[in-house]
């Protein structure tokens, strides 16, 4: 806790161990060890749906209830697909593995969390949504074409089962997460 009794949170689906274990192991044996910037520790690894940032226990249990009540896909499959940059790989700030199995599910939670938080007074995410899971942070940018070109596809499937509220915790060696609560699909 801290900003005056806050949290700091976000909503997210979480990934499995197999699939947090079978992408590190993709990215040790193609180089991912050389990823530029601020590496992203496995165990940091979500697909997040709704950064919402300095959150009350009023909001968090507001936010937790209307999550619940929402009406949100069936559990379904996602699959990893593929490595990208935001906001291009030339001027990379943000490298990812992104999905092309499940997007659609996924867009429509976002959507739903998106629609909560605005409900509970956090201001609209301007950025379009795509689903992702951050790898590296890039500060200054830089062009990371040739770490993507020698990174081969990472193709694997994992269940989505739930909406996971997770609290972040700033450290000096990046964010800690943790899960506060879930919210079962279907």
């Amino acid at each position: 806790m801290s900003e005056l009794g806050k949290e700091r949170l976000f909503l997210a689906a979480a990934l499995d161990d197999d699939t947090r274990n079978l992408l590190a192991a993709h990215l040790r044996e193609h180089g991912g060890r050389g990823l530029p910037g601020r590496v992203v520790a496995p165990p940091g690894w979500h697909i997040t749906l709704r950064f919402l940032g300095w959150t009350t226990d009023v909001q968090r249990d507001g936010i937790l209830h209307s999550v619940a009540e929402r009406e949100l896909p069936a559990p379904f499959t996602a699959r990893f697909a593929g490595f990208g940059a935001f906001p291009k790989p030339r001027r990379a700030g943000v490298l990812w593995v992104g999905l092309d199995r499940g997007v659609e599910a996924l867009t429509a939670m976002a959507a739903a969390c998106e629609e909560v938080a605005r409900d509970h007074g956090f201001r609209p995410e301007e950025r379009p949504y795509v689903p992702h899971v951050t790898l590296s942070r890039i500060r200054p940018h830089q062009d990371v074409t040739a770490v993507l070109e020698r990174l081969p596809p990472f193709a694997v499937a994992m269940p989505v089962r739930e909406i996971t509220l997770y609290r972040s915790t700033l450290r000096p060696g990046g964010a800690v997460y943790d899960v506060v609560d879930t919210v079962e699909l279907g």
